[in-house]
């Protein structure tokens, strides 16, 4: 297949790349930082990608680049984990909301159209709840992460308007070598590690391998289409999260890490940590896909090399 990508030099973006160039894919890479993706995917290990420069909310002459491509895989978007200023909040949503809108009219003018958009979301969707849990069925949270997430997937779904398949994934909390759990393991290894904020907020995850399958597994699948949740089938409660990480790394976790250090460091975006959602694949499992790494200790025993 040729596969037009953005987002591509992320966390899951370039796990995603290195599997599709291990299966001969043809790659259009499209980026804000050519220079970084032509350091992460050189020409020797990546005889069949292009890099191709754009800017994620403009119009442009990449939009070209589209036609032709069987498939798009729009995984771009600002960092959520950071301080959300009035301005980091704008960009937040318009990386989201205007990229894919982009990346939907490059479809709709394309003279040969890609028969289908992979479009990431969030499980931010749903809101927060200690006690509800939500599956694809479940109506959407009303703050600002639930917005987003309302906007990003309206302007992804406008693609059936030109008969192109339209699989929308929400992603839980990324587990992998780098992402999330690169900042939680150091306090961890200085024997400082443990829950964050009260501990029972649901921790919704899936590992960085189960995604990029779950990705590939929706190119293939040309009877897959609507919204589906990118999570484990089993979530875990912070608690859990942080004994099984202290399990495996044969470390103590019994220092909390209180709210008010959490809000000092990230303000307003300190509700993604403090807060969570129990999340379940109802719709994902029901089309088949089967988890490599559906319990938490066999994704980090994994990941951390561990046995």
């Amino acid at each position: 297949m040729k596969i037009a990508i953005t987002g591509a030099t992320g966390f899951v973006g370039t796990g995603l790349v290195a599997k599709l160039n291990n299966e001969n894919h043809s790659l259009v890479i499209l980026t804000r930082d050519p220079q970084k993706a032509q350091r992460l995917f050189p020409t020797s290990a990546y005889p069949n990608l292009q890099v191709i420069a754009y800017q994620a909310t403009q119009s442009g002459e990449w939009q070209k680049e589209i036609s032709g491509c069987d498939a798009v895989i729009n995984l771009a978007g600002e960092a959520i984990a950071e301080r959300w200023t009035p301005e980091y909040k704008k960009a937040i949503l318009e990386s989201r909301k205007l990229g894919t809108q982009k990346i939907v009219e490059a479809i709709s003018q394309a003279d040969s159209k890609p028969t289908v958009l992979i479009n990431a979301s969030a499980i931010g969707y749903y809101g927060s709840s200690e006690t509800e849990t939500f599956t694809e069925d479940s109506a959407s949270g009303k703050d600002f992460l639930a917005q987003v997430c309302q906007e990003w997937e309206a302007e992804a779904e406008k693609v059936k308007a030109v008969n192109v398949r339209s699989v929308i994934l929400r992603f839980g909390i990324v587990l992998g070598n780098g992402g999330a759990l690169a900042k939680m393991i150091p306090p961890f290894q200085l024997f400082a590690g443990g829950p964050i904020g009260n501990g029972r907020q649901w921790f919704s995850w899936i590992d960085r391998d189960d995604l990029i399958n779950l990705i590939i597994f929706a190119l293939k699948q040309s009877n897959m289409q609507g919204t589906f949740n990118a999570t484990s089938p089993n979530p875990v409660r912070m608690n859990e999260l942080c004994q099984t990480l202290g399990t495996v790394l044969n470390r103590p976790s019994w220092l909390p890490v209180p709210d008010f250090a959490i809000e000092l460091l990230l303000g307003e975006a300190a509700q993604v940590v403090l807060e969570g959602q129990e999340v379940l694949p109802k719709a994902t499992q029901s089309m088949g896909f089967e988890f490599q790494y559906p319990n938490l200790k066999s994704s980090l025993t994994k990941i951390l090399s561990v046995t």
